[in-house]
Formats: C-alpha cells, sequence, structure tokens
C-alpha cells in the first residue's frame, strides 16, 4: 500500500517540486497539497495522509501553528518541518510539539523519500545540523 503523503509549503514551485520526486517513488502519493498552514487540518482530515511534510514559514499560519492544531485533533499524525530556517528555537518548538522529525531543504532531496517512508513506518528524522544547532544554539536568521 503507498505512503499517503501532504505536502504544505507557500511555494508553488517547491510543492511541484516535492511532487514530482514522489512521483518517481511508485510508493508515495501526494494526496494533498496546501499554500499556507490554514488549510492543513481540513486537508488533513479529508485525505487522512500517513505522513504531512510541511514548511516552517507560511503565510497566514506557520508550519508550527498548523502543526500543534493538527496534533491538537489527531496526536497520532506524523509532521515532518521541511524547511531552509536552521532555528535552535524552532526546533525546540516542534520538538515539545511532537513532530516526527525536521529537515532542511537544502539537504540531498533523493534522501527524502527515505525520510518519508522512516516517519510512515513510526521512526523519526532530523536533519544532522539540527543536533549541532541545538548544542550550540546561535541567534536565529
Amino acid at each position: 500500500m503507498a505512503i499517503k503523503l501532504l505536502i504544505a509549503d507557500d511555494h508553488d514551485f517547491v510543492r511541484s517540486a516535492l511532487s514530482d520526486l514522489f512521483a518517481d517513488t511508485g510508493d508515495i502519493d501526494v494526496v494533498a497539497q496546501c499554500t499556507d498552514g490554514t488549510q492543513v487540518a481540513a486537508a488533513a482530515e479529508r485525505t487522512l495522509p500517513d505522513v504531512v511534510l510541511m514548511d516552517l514559514e507560511m503565510p497566514r499560519m506557520t508550519g508550527l501553528e498548523a502543526a500543534r492544531e493538527l496534533l491538537d485533533v489527531n496526536p497520532r499524525a506524523r509532521v515532518v518541518m521541511h524547511t531552509g530556517l536552521l532555528c535552535p528555537t524552532s526546533v525546540s518548538a516542534a520538538r515539545r510539539l511532537g513532530v516526527a522529525g525536521y529537515l532542511l531543504k537544502g539537504e540531498d532531496p533523493d534522501g527524502l523519500a527515505d525520510h518519508v517512508r522512516a516517519v510512515a513506518a513510526g521512526r523519526t528524522v532530523w536533519s544532522p545540523a539540527v543536533a549541532v544547532a541545538v548544542a550550540a544554539p546561535a541567534p536565529c536568521s
């Protein structure tokens, strides 16, 4: 059975590129795409994704706010923050929320499908740079 994936990112190019990437896997189906955080909970309720890949910075509602809303309604949701922002404050907030991962957009895109599979299987995924940022916090940029 294919893994159902919801993608939430405010950039059309990123959503399109991610959809194309996952279409080539054969075992991950993008069941919904959201352009901002306010759409995530309703889309997740409608499509019942196995994994939600969510940008951190989106208009109207941030990824962290959307994750909080989704996890309040469905604590078993498997949310992965997918962002270009490595900020110890955001990483800590994501961990407190109980997200299943925090991945940086600048990392190897070929590994992203394996990360989605790992999260769908109940594991967590954290970019290696996250541990460094949390261990030696610097101001967010």
